[in-house]
This record gives structure tokens, C-alpha cells and sequence, in this order.
């Protein structure tokens, strides 16, 4: 299974943010879209992912208050990035050695969409719960044996 079967399940909207958009603003639509993440862009390129642990970690640094800072001062600026042929396993090895929670999916360098922890937990639990089905079909449906077969 790849990364594109994810994408094609979960559709392809894209929330994105200015690297000089406040963080405070940026939050802000993290909390009414019900979102995570937000893939940092400039110029048509990637340059960061902004989620809410660096929002936290933002927070607690300024004793509680995101101030005036800046989306370019806190987010992650060298993101995980996989690509619509990325295998599900390889995604969730490297999600699980860099605990990313969310990660852009780049054709080329274009911005094709992004898969969270969530999404790639559920691909994988769905194709298992389907592979299970069919095992019980499988045997369920299993020819009775004949008596020469019997002995």
C-alpha cells in the first residue's frame, strides 16, 4: 500500500501558512479548523511544518503567551517529506523514529497533500480488518473433505 491510497481515501485539502504570518493568527486557525498542522509555504516551495507541539513549546517558552513571534521562528524547518509511491511501511517507520505526527507529501516539489500518524494508523488497521475478513470467508467457504481424503 502507498502513500497515494492514503490521499486518494482522505481527499486533497491543504492548509497552509506564511513563515512571517504571526503565530498567534496561525494557532488561531489550527483551533478552528480542528487541524494539527499547518505545511509552512513561501514563494510555492515548502519551507517548514508548523504543528501544535512547536506552538506548545512556543507557549511555555514565552511564559505563557505566543506574543509576537513568528511562524519562521518556531516551526520545523527540515520536515519529514515522502512521496504519493511511498510505501505505508517505510511512512511509519520513519514516522515512529522521528515521532512526526504529521508529514507533507511532495511530487516533485509540489505540494500534493499530508498524512498524519492517524491516517497512516488507520490505513493499516483497515487493510488488516479486511485481510481478516477475507481469511474468514476463505475458511468458512472451505470444501468439506470426501472421505478418501479423510484417511
Amino acid at each position: 500500500m502507498k502513500v497515494s491510497d492514503i490521499l486518494r481515501v482522505k481527499g486533497n485539502t491543504l492548509y497552509t501558512v506564511h513563515p512571517d504570518q504571526t503565530l498567534a493568527e496561525a494557532a488561531r486557525t489550527m483551533a478552528e479548523l480542528d487541524i494539527g498542522s499547518l505545511v509552512v509555504m513561501e514563494h510555492g516551495d515548502l519551507v517548514g511544518m508548523l504543528t501544535f507541539r512547536e506552538v506548545i513549546g512556543a507557549v511555555v517558552a514565552n511564559g505563557g503567551s505566543l506574543g509576537q513571534r513568528h511562524v519562521r521562528s518556531v516551526m520545523d524547518d527540515a520536515p519529514l517529506t515522502c512521496t504519493p509511491e511511498t510505501e505505508i511501511d517505510e511512512v511509519r517507520r520513519m514516522m515512529l523514529q522521528r515521532h512526526a505526527r504529521y508529514m507533507p507529501v511532495l511530487e516533485q516539489r509540489t505540494l500534493m497533500g499530508v498524512i498524519s500518524f492517524y491516517d497512516v494508523a488507520k490505513t493499516v488497521v483497515d487493510a488488516q480488518d479486511f485481510e481478516n475478513r477475507m481469511l474468514k470467508a476463505y475458511i468458512r467457504d472451505w470444501p468439506a473433505e470426501t472421505g478418501a481424503q479423510a484417511r
